[in-house]
């Protein structure tokens, strides 16, 4: 999948910033918590609509919930039915049943029961495969979103909540959209990152988070994003703190730093808090001096 259509940024006033990870468990909510407590007024969304989890630090007020259709599926009546099996003979994905009914996990929308139904008793209709949210929240709005369970369009709905928090950003005259990418590297990550003025990739000091780190920076180059990178938990191992920090100078990948492991991140989601707000004297001005950085990033790719 391509990513969004990419604006030109000499006519964009908004900027955006996707932060993502090579993968999951690196820390990547808490830092796009903690930064959403700083900066300058901004529209956050959350792109990670398999498992958003922002909402439970930001506690939002959902003030409005749209659904989210994308394809179809079918449908068959049983009144029209005459059982002639035609749908379930033609049906490549097992999703017709025995009793002529429709095993929607299996649906994959392709309409051939409704092609070779004799009695139109098998029709296709809208599929509805999730919903999103507009809210409110102590930094600003939020939009986020919940994907149904086993249903598939995850970029589309990405790329949804993309197109709305860019619209209520103009709405409220924001400078800054704040993006909570997926994990990964795949269709939603690719779907969060068309456009955006920066990738901030979260990494813990492991192999595996070295080897995903690689693979995020070979997707950023080949969008022509630029990307910085920030090491959570840094102090679990050194020597691969290092070598992270090497491979981005090696490479031209700019440090926006480090973050050691820390318990106030815990205790600060225990009381679904930004460590910002937890921990403000500590980790706080940790997490300020790395937005000082990133800011500094994009006004320099703005000029």
């Amino acid at each position: 999948m391509s990513p969004a259509s990419k604006p030109n940024k000499n006519a964009k006033a908004i900027q955006e910033v996707v932060v993502i990870s090579g993968k999951g468990g690196t820390g990547k909510t808490s830092v796009t918590a903690a930064l959403a407590a700083l900066g300058p007024k901004k529209v956050l969304a959350d792109c990670d609509v398999d498992a958003a989890d922002l909402h439970l630090v930001l506690a939002p007020d959902n003030i409005r919930t749209e659904d989210f259709i994308a394809g179809e599926r079918a449908f068959i009546n049983a009144d029209a039915c005459v059982g002639c099996g035609l749908c379930l003979e033609h049906c490549r994905y097992g999703a017709v049943s025995a009793q002529f009914e429709i095993i929607n996990e299996n649906c994959e929308g392709c309409g051939v029961c409704a092609f070779v139904c004799p009695e139109d008793a098998a029709v296709m209709l809208p599929r509805h495969c999730g919903v999103w949210h507009i809210a409110k929240t102590r930094f600003g709005s939020l939009v986020h979103a919940r994907l149904g369970v086993a249903e598939e369009n995850s970029g589309k709905l990405v790329t949804t909540v993309r197109q709305a928090a860019r619209k209520l950003a103009e709405e409220q005259g924001a400078s800054l959209i704040l993006t909570d990418g997926p994990p990964g590297i795949g269709c939603p990550v690719i779907a969060s990152l068309g456009g955006a003025d920066l990738a901030l990739a979260v990494a813990e000091p492991t192999t595996s988070a070295l080897h995903d780190l690689k693979r995020v920076h070979d997707l950023t180059k080949h969008f022509d994003i630029p990307l910085m990178v920030i090491i959570n938990k840094s102090g679990i191992n050194e020597e691969i703190t290092k070598t992270i920090g090497d491979y981005c100078k090696d490479n031209g990948v700019e440090m926006a730093g480090t973050l050691p492991y820390d318990n106030a991140f815990t205790q600060a989601q225990i009381r679904a808090l930004s460590v910002v707000e937890y921990d403000p004297e500590g980790r706080g001005r940790d997490l300020l001096g790395l937005w000082n950085r990133i800011q500094a990033r994009l006004d320099q790719d703005n000029q």
